[in-house]
């Protein structure tokens, strides 16, 4: 089969073998497959990803590897101990794991648990959920970026007191928006240095758009929920003002430290973005203003079998996010410009 392959931290497109499905295992062939920034991480920082230990990665810089964990396939055929519960060419996806009789891989991040930026990969038949949607496959395949939204938002616990602060407008960032705007909570703050973004995110929900380069992100909430953008709320307030939840979306050191030193006094801070080189923040500062803050964690069974029916389903709209199609031999470029500024949310394989 032929396969974008990563080895030695470069990707090439060329034939490998087909994966064989092992006990309960189905064999699909990808028939669409978005690009993530966690693959950009991974390829760049394997050994940071393994650092985490775990036991979901397996990286091997002398082995081939395919990632590719947000995707849409149909089934080929299955291996033993499975019961066959669909014929071949039914649409299926899942959360990304696979799980193999020596361990539970996250797909796309092992030598043997490949992912679909290739012709080929396998499934798990226990986690698999049929596609129910005439939607197009590259629209399907978007789903696990959108379970993580529902799932920030849903860890957030909003109240009808809160008023959320999305900082960054990339895929995550939308995926919260659109998972704020479909179960009615506003209005919807976000934030971003493109414009570009900002417009989609527009398009997925948001209410009010703030370029930090012109405004900033804390006074234009202040705007939104005090009616003032210089109004500053003491240690002892009033407690019937709106409260901040802020969803850091960017991954990039600093970021999270600048929401600590900026928002809001009890403000509840998400960080979905998580910066793979570690970071530093102002822990006094955020002792001091009481805040709290959620380190990551990612989608449970739930959440994404939820959000798969919310994009299934067109309750959520993933059109706005998906900017290109591509096929595999456009992988490698695609994959080196993924992480702009101006590339769009999601870059979609068909292979």
């Amino acid at each position: 089969m032929r396969a974008a392959v990563l080895r030695n931290r470069q990707v090439t497109v060329k034939e490998i073998p087909i994966p064989e499905p092992g006990d309960g295992q189905i064999l699909v062939r990808s028939l669409a497959c978005g690009i993530c920034a966690s693959d950009l991480h991974f390829m760049a920082h394997p050994e940071q990803v393994m650092e985490q230990g775990q036991g979901l990665w397996n990286y091997d810089e002398n082995a081939d590897m395919v990632m590719g964990h947000e995707f849409c396939a149909e089934i080929v055929d299955y291996g033993p101990q499975t019961e066959r519960k669909w014929k071949a060419g039914t649409r299926v996806s899942s959360t990304p794991v696979l799980i193999n009789p020596d361990a539970v891989r996250i797909t796309g991040y092992s030598p043997d648990a490949l992912g679909g930026m290739g012709e080929y990969f396998l499934m798990s038949e226990v986690i698999t959920q049929v596609v129910k949607t005439d939607l197009p496959s590259e629209l399907v395949s978007t789903s696990d970026a959108m379970a993580v939204g529902w799932f920030y938002v849903r860890k957030a616990a909003m109240t009808p007191k809160d008023i959320p602060l999305v900082i960054g407008a990339g895929a995550i960032g939308l995926s919260v928006v659109a998972a704020l705007k479909r179960r009615g909570i506003g209005p919807i703050v976000i934030a971003d240095f493109s414009d570009k973004r900002l417009e989609i995110a527009r398009q997925m929900g948001a209410d009010v758009l703030i370029n930090p380069a012109k405004v900033s992100p804390y006074a234009g909430w202040r705007e939104v929920a005090y009616g003032d953008p210089d109004h500053v709320v003491g240690m002892f307030g009033a407690t019937d003002l709106p409260n901040c939840v802020a969803f850091e979306c960017v991954g990039v050191g600093g970021v999270l430290d600048e929401i600590i030193i900026n928002c809001e006094r009890d403000t509840r801070i998400l960080s979905a973005g998580g910066c793979p080189d570690g970071d530093h923040i102002h822990s006094v500062t955020a002792h001091s203003k009481g805040l709290n803050i959620q380190f990551g964690g990612g989608p449970q069974m739930h959440d994404w079998n939820e959000a798969m029916d919310e994009v299934c389903s067109g309750r959520i709209d993933v059109r706005p996010i998906v900017g290109e199609v591509i096929g595999l031999d456009a992988v490698p470029e695609a994959l080196a410009r993924a992480s702009g500024p101006e590339a769009p949310p999601r870059i979609i394989i068909k292979p």
